[in-house]
């Protein structure tokens, strides 16, 4: 009988029969702590073992793991379910991203809608940013000047990165500068007469000078009838253009192409294509010398006709011109302010404006430089250059009183007002803006670019580097932003 009640322990649990109040014996070694009570019950030979642990004999009883399973199971979401959750969540990340895409597009469409206004403004020639009246005179500290011609300067231009400038000047030679550093980074030497078929440059006087959009070429014209093609990054020389038949006076690449125009003192213009080293055509119109040319983006030019006293606009593709008439005396020089807005100085001291349709000048300011001489007898100032900040309302000129003198144009560029002037000695015989406006060059020497008839001893050939300040906000005009 005992033997038997010893086989029954060791059967299955399962077909135990349990009784409400059945206590597990102690095993050796257990105690009492506060009356908690520690129950370990460990079955090896089935599969049915388990291992219980409790801490009071007041807790919940633990559920087996199999049933906990099977509680969780009844609650699990459906494989539908999930797909309805994450169909819902990716719905709202796309919401999200939509939501942040139409800002951003929002954004770009305002800043884009403001450029291609821009770009249609622009090519309309109907651009004016008002920038003149935020400008002011620079102290005379913060103008730099840039020494290594011998000769008085002629010509200079920048790149349109406003990172290089080429000057060039009476002794023959053309330099390259950095903006940044003021330091010389190529230097071409002019030649002396009678060394034409050996020397590579200029044997004369470079009267006008001009470099390409990209700026990978720089052209250069001189006393001797030629135009000269370089290599804008190395200053190598590439091509000689000839056919002139008087002094190369102005230079100007088409914005955008390597199309260049060309000027003359034979009263012809020339159209040239550098990219496959040709001439393309030859205009006439001009009734004398030609002293100045400039272009933009549009297939055409224009020209100043010095003693013919006249303006004109060349439209290469209709093979037509357009002439103005407006200055009492000779007009030396000209520049483009948009497609459609031009300026001009003349020996008599005026400065003009001008639209392309219009045949009379939009405003001229006469003696814009002052008069010189003896009572009764005085001569103004002739202006012997003129620049224009493009699309803009900002022009410059400059003329042999030692000064440049910056002025605003008015409203549709009805009237000119003067700004303020900044003091060079010597003739300013070359004045351009940088691109971005941040600074102008002037080019300055004791000769006028043309002649010797007047001579500034004390004046220094040299490129003066101005830059443009800007006024400091109105906190007024914040507070009222804000």
């Amino acid at each position: 009988m005992s033997s038997s009640f010893f086989i029954k322990t060791k059967q299955n649990p399962k077909f135990v029969k349990k009784g409400k109040n059945t206590e597990a014996p102690k095993r050796k070694g257990d105690g009492d702590s506060g009356g908690k009570s520690k129950v370990r019950v460990k079955k090896v030979t089935s599969k049915y073992n388990e291992e219980i642990s409790s801490d009071s004999d007041t807790e919940s009883p633990v559920v087996p793991k199999k049933r906990q399973s099977k509680e969780e199971n009844e609650y699990e979401e459906t494989p539908q379910e999930k797909k309805l959750r994450l169909a819902k969540v990716y719905l709202d990340q796309l919401k999200e991203e939509e939501e942040k895409k139409a800002e951003d597009d929002s954004f770009e469409t305002d800043l884009i809608a403001g450029r291609l206004q821009e770009e249609v403004l622009e090519q309309k020639g109907k651009l004016q940013r008002l920038i003149a009246k935020d400008l002011m005179p620079p102290d005379a500290s913060e103008i730099r000047v840039l020494r290594g011609h011998k000769l008085p300067i002629t010509c200079l231009v920048i790149t349109s990165d406003d990172k290089y400038i080429f000057s060039a000047a009476k002794d023959c030679s053309i330099i390259k500068w950095d903006v940044e550093s003021g330091k010389k980074l190529h230097t071409i030497p002019g030649g002396r007469k009678g060394t034409e078929d050996r020397h590579v440059g200029h044997t004369a006087h470079i009267l006008c000078i001009s470099v390409s959009s990209d700026g990978k070429y720089l052209a250069t014209g001189d006393m001797n009838k030629l135009i000269m093609i370089w290599e804008g990054e190395t200053c190598k020389h590439l091509y000689k253009f000839t056919g002139h038949k008087g002094p190369v006076s102005g230079l100007s690449f088409r914005k955008g192409t390597h199309d260049l125009y060309s000027a003359s003192h034979d009263r012809s213009i020339k159209v040239w294509n550098v990219d496959e080293n040709a001439y393309v055509e030859t205009l006439f119109g001009h009734q004398d010398a030609i002293t100045g040319l400039d272009s933009l983006s549009r297939e055409r030019c224009v020209t100043a006709g010095g003693r013919d006293r006249s303006v004109r606009v060349w439209k290469i593709a209709e093979e037509s011109q357009l002439v103005f008439h407006g200055h009492e005396g000779s007009i030396d020089c000209i520049q483009l302010i948009n497609e459609e807005h031009m300026i001009t100085g003349a020996d008599d001291g005026s400065v003009s404006l001008w639209s392309v349709n219009k045949k009379k000048p939009l405003s001229t300011v006469k003696q814009a430089h002052g008069c010189h001489g003896d009572a009764g007898i005085e001569q103004p100032h002739w202006v012997s250059s003129v620049a224009a900040l493009q699309n803009s309302d900002t022009v410059a000129s400059g003329s042999h009183n030692s000064q440049v003198q910056l002025w605003k144009c008015g409203q549709y560029y009805r009237g000119l007002e003067p700004l303020f002037s900044i003091p060079v000695c010597g003739f300013v015989n070359s004045l351009k803006f940088s691109s971005s406006g941040q600074f102008m060059v002037a080019g300055v020497g004791q000769e006028h670019r043309l002649g010797r008839w007047w001579r500034i001893k004390e004046a220094k050939n040299g490129i003066y580097v101005i830059p443009l300040k800007r006024k400091p906000p109105n906190p007024e005009e914040a507070k009222i932003t804000e």
